[in-house]
């Protein structure tokens, strides 16, 4: 069932009370690709045919060209627009070409690191294999942290990490730093407030112990769709930026749907709860067989909605969906990952950690219960879903907060233009 016949046969529910407010279409749209300025190696170009990559977006190509030329880059194109080898490419180039190069790639979460360490595997075969690629956090056992320091040239970790367990040991780390080529800053955007200054000054840490053992490594940086790409990197790093945001890759059509509880007290304008929706649209989903995931605010509500959804479902449909958040065991939250990557799951309740970019294959529907605070959050969580080309969902239900409310009585006037950027 495509995006447009769930929403005609939601309206066709007993239970439906015109809480659809408005709807959004987003067309599909065709791929735009570029050429590389050189050929890659051959080392590297062996494994993109296996992986079925012929040629490179637009984006993509003048990203690795402007890495290539030594400028620093920000690309800023939405979810699923195959970011991850804007950085992969050039930073795997030169650490084939030179054996003393070394790189450093910060994510926000350790899973996003460990999805990565994945990719890059596949991606670079056996010349680039066991410790000689690595992730260097909180889940990295103590026997194991001597042997990356010493042969790590990559290595994969978070600004925590970077600021309390590398920083401090710079002398332990000179060899590390003296060949230090790259440093990658995935999910950009997810550094701004108090936390983006903290990071920022980390960052300006880096560089100045770079510069003290004699390298000047480039920034890529990679963020969802922000009004302000180059600016927030250039004040994020201290250095300027080229910015890459015209997205090549294509997309399959997308229905954006803004979603009011309906009023269950006239006198008091109250609506039902926006959690009691969201439990509501993933059992109707999941009938309908259509994987989906729904993001809730909190932990509590995470399972609360599960349970709600449950409890509806009954068995066998009941197994397949789980819940998804912090505060699991990291096998657990794993397991998650590859059940619903595979394809065994239909659909997961999940808090902001399955907002960034681990792959976890291709979704046909988002919920999002309540606005997520920011444009960037909002389209993270959207483009979980219609990752392929093939229609895709995704629900915006507002809460019981004026936001909310006014996004849902004015659409048009409100996010209905922000949501055409891409």
């Amino acid at each position: 069932m495509d995006g447009a016949s769930f929403i005609h046969y939601l309206t066709t529910l007993p239970e439906y009370r015109r809480q659809i407010v408005h709807i959004e279409h987003l067309p599909y749209r065709n791929a735009r690709f570029g050429k590389l300025d050189q050929p890659l190696p051959p080392a590297l170009q062996k494994h993109l045919e296996p992986l079925g990559i012929s040629a490179f977006y637009r984006h993509q190509a003048q990203a690795i060209n402007s890495a290539r030329a030594g400028k620093n880059v920000m690309v800023a194109t939405p979810s699923a627009s195959g970011k991850t080898l804007c950085y992969n490419l050039p930073v795997l180039e030169v650490l084939l070409k030179d054996r003393t190069s070394r790189a450093l790639y910060l994510f926000p979460t350790k899973a996003l690191a460990q999805d990565q360490l994945r990719s890059l595997k596949e991606l670079a075969g056996t010349e680039i294999s066991g410790l000689d690629c690595a992730t260097f956090d909180g889940d990295t056992p103590w026997e194991e942290r001597a042997e990356i320091k010493r042969r790590a040239r990559l290595i994969l970790s978070n600004p925590d990490m970077l600021h309390l367990g590398i920083l401090p040991n710079h002398q332990a780390w000179s060899r590390w730093l003296r060949g230090l080529k790259y440093v990658v800053i995935d999910e950009a955007h997810s550094y701004r407030g108090v936390f983006g200054s903290q990071v920022a000054n980390v960052l300006r840490r880096l560089r100045r112990l770079c510069s003290f053992y004699g390298s000047n490594p480039r920034f890529i940086c990679c963020s969802a769709t922000i009004a302000n790409p180059e600016e927030h990197a250039r004040k994020l790093v201290g250095l300027p930026f080229e910015v890459i945001k015209d997205d090549g890759s294509p997309h399959g059509e997308k229905f954006f749907i803004f979603w009011n509880p309906p009023i269950v007290d006239e006198t008091k304008f109250s609506r039902r709860s926006p959690n009691t929706e969201a439990a509501f649209l993933f059992m109707e989903l999941t009938q309908k067989r259509i994987r989906s995931l729904v993001f809730a605010r909190t932990r509590k509500l995470t399972e609360l909605i599960y349970l709600y959804t449950r409890q509806q479902l009954g068995s066998p449909l009941a197994q397949k969906i789980k819940p998804y958040r912090a505060g699991y065991l990291p096998e657990d939250r794993r397991q998650i990952e590859r059940e619903l990557f595979e394809g065994e799951l239909l659909g997961v309740v999940a808090t902001t950690a399955l907002e960034l970019g681990i792959d976890i294959g291709d979704l046909e529907a988002t919920v999002l219960t309540g606005y997520p605070g920011s444009i960037a959050s909002t389209w993270q969580q959207a483009g979980r879903s219609g990752r392929g080309e093939g229609s895709s969902l995704s629900i915006l239900i507002a809460r019981k907060i004026p936001l909310t409310s006014i996004l849902c009585a004015t659409p048009f006037f409100s996010l209905v233009e922000i949501l055409k950027m891409p």
